[in-house]
């Protein structure tokens, strides 16, 4: 396993529309691997391809549940609905975390490592991991939807 090196803010990539993934190999596979592995090491919940500096549509997810680990390939959102507001952050703005609003449950069809395609329907925290680390696939960041950002303090309360 490699620990990559995440991209921060303002890095253009981040900014970036991401080229579906066509070709699914052993190359692959260890890039996911090695996603979760740089994941876990940050102590995030979510990981996508931008962040480490490649503009595929890639992203992991992982948010300690008995859900597992997610790969999420050429992710597309079929369905959202509901309403939720909390606390996000993001690896690539160390230190910075704001109140953001999105859908409370989402349908999403993905394809895995392997490029067999799965559909999932999450709610509450895994929707809203999801749907950030599919923002990242279209060049949006998290701080385009902050509604107020919390001082340090706040979140440490």
């Amino acid at each position: 396993m490699t620990i990559l090196k995440i991209v921060e803010h303002p890095h253009p990539v981040l900014e970036t529309e991401c080229e579906q993934v066509k070709t699914f190999d052993k190359k692959l596979k260890k890039l996911v691997k090695d996603m979760f592995e740089t994941m876990y090491e940050a102590e995030g919940v979510g990981l996508a391809a931008p962040q480490i500096g490649i503009a595929e549509q890639i992203a992991v997810v992982d948010i300690g549940d008995d859900t597992g680990q997610l790969v999420l390939i050429n992710p597309v959102i079929k369905k959202a609905s509901g309403s939720q507001s909390g606390p996000e952050g993001c690896l690539s703005f160390p230190g910075l975390f704001g109140e953001v609003e999105r859908p409370f449950k989402v349908t999403v069809t993905a394809q895995d490592a392997d490029g067999k395609a799965y559909t999932i329907e999450a709610s509450d925290f895994l929707a809203r991991a999801i749907q950030h680390e599919i923002d990242h696939l279209h060049g949006i960041l998290f701080t385009s939807k902050v509604i107020e950002y919390y001082e340090t303090e706040e979140l440490e309360g």
